[in-house]
């Protein structure tokens, strides 16, 4: 499921670097990558069961409790297949369905898709060298599962890196991903966990949002960045103005009465 949504890297040489592998970067840059990979998988799609039963296999219901993870019935008892349909309603509940609060940036703090957010992250992809994998369903570039998958592929490349020549290269992509949290995923994450844990019904949309929050603030803390939670878990975001660029050099007609002088509706 996460590889259909994945960023796959555009065809571009990869990043250089020079210093030699230092081997706790290594590690720490492989286990971030995967807990990124994980709610990734959470928030960007409806959950099936092969992704399912790997949450519920012993090894990782441990990791997840030594995380502070407390599922409750409704995700620990009963067959992994049973599952997939309380959980779809619930995702399509809370991220789908009008009414609920999609995991896209520019709708949490925009009120709409299609805004500056998506645009920002576009190019954010594009200067990284990514471009975003088209799959089964439409995903917006700024949904939480594409950031996410975002620096996930950033670790992965880093840690690429590190095992090839050292610490320079990896110290130019975590600046990439300190940019990314500053400018995008720091902005909302964290009040959005919030909101999601408050919000479901199910205990594995609960414990995976406050393991969303958790680790936001993980990662803000360990890049030490100052970034402010402009989401606050609003439950409804109001919908910002939509701004319309007008080029001042592009032909007006003037059989509508106003000419250019009537401002757009």
């Amino acid at each position: 499921m996460l590889n259909a949504l994945a960023l796959e890297p555009a065809p571009q040489s990869p990043v250089a670097a020079h210093d030699p592998d230092p081997a706790d970067l290594k590690e720490e840059a492989a286990a971030r990558a995967k807990m990124y990979r994980l709610l990734a998988g959470v928030f960007a799609e409806e959950p099936d069961a092969a992704f399912l039963a790997a949450l519920r296999a012993p090894q990782a219901m441990q990791a997840l409790a030594e995380a502070g993870l407390r599922f409750d019935a409704d995700f620990t008892e009963g067959g992994v297949e049973a599952l997939v349909e309380p959980l779809s309603a619930e995702y399509a509940t809370m991220f789908v369905a009008s009414g609920g609060f999609p995991p896209v940036e520019s709708v949490r703090l925009t009120g709409r898709y299609y805004q500056a957010p998506h645009f920002a992250v576009q190019e954010e992809y594009r200067r990284c060298g990514f471009q975003v994998r088209k799959g089964r369903h439409h995903v917006f570039d700024d949904q939480l599962g594409v950031e996410l998958s975002f620096v996930a592929e950033l670790l992965e490349r880093a840690l690429a890196v590190l095992q090839r020549n050292g610490a320079p290269g990896y110290r130019r992509i975590e600046r990439d991903i300190k940019r990314f949290w500053a400018l995008h995923l720091g902005r909302w994450v964290r009040g959005y966990a919030g909101l999601v844990a408050r919000a479901t019904e199910h205990s594995f949309y609960r414990e995976m949002a406050k393991l969303l929050g958790a680790f936001a603030e993980d990662e803000i803390a360990r890049m030490r960045l100052r970034v402010d939670d402009v989401d606050q878990g609003r439950e409804v975001v109001p919908k910002s103005d939509v701004q319309v660029l007008f080029n001042p050099d592009e032909p007006v007609c003037n059989a509508c009465g106003g000419g250019g002088d009537r401002p757009m509706p």
